[in-house]
């Protein structure tokens, strides 16, 4: 199983075949079409993340000890965004997603070219997923 680290080191790895942004942002676009579609009864207020401009539905369980992430959004660029935290953050155990450093973000130039809304969806997303984390993470130190 690889780890956070291994996955991010692979998209970072993935993203140096391109040159410039318009390449990168195609990639993203190709990324999106490998999102699985979310069950509608998860396309629902409870889900939705706020602070992104597009809507973007996140859900989350645990299966055996690990975190599976699911999620769906209306924007082309979200999704391919949201596939490539799901990459990272899907099939860890939620201590180590609570603790990750998402340092791909920054390496690949992600943040530094999203629009300002981008930007914050991102960090919404991001903050959305550790928090699903968080709650397992407590739930589990209870057992």
């Amino acid at each position: 199983m690889k780890t956070i680290q291994d996955e991010q080191d692979a998209i970072i790895k993935e993203f140096e075949i391109f040159d410039d942004w318009l390449d990168r942002y195609e990639y993203l676009i190709e990324l999106s079409y490998d999102l699985e579609s979310l069950d509608p009864k998860y396309k629902t207020n409870e889900y939705l993340i706020t602070g992104c401009q597009s809507r973007v539905w996140l859900m989350a369980e645990m299966q055996d000890d690990r975190v599976m992430y699911y999620a769906e959004t209306d924007a082309i660029i979200t999704k391919g965004i949201i596939s490539l935290l799901i990459r990272v953050l899907s099939r860890q155990k939620p201590e180590e997603i609570v603790s990750a450093d998402l340092y791909f973000i920054d390496k690949i130039g992600l943040r530094q070219n999203l629009s300002p809304t981008r930007s914050n969806g991102l960090l919404s997303m991001v903050k959305q997923m550790k928090l699903y984390a968080l709650a397992y993470q407590s739930v589990k130190s209870k057992e």
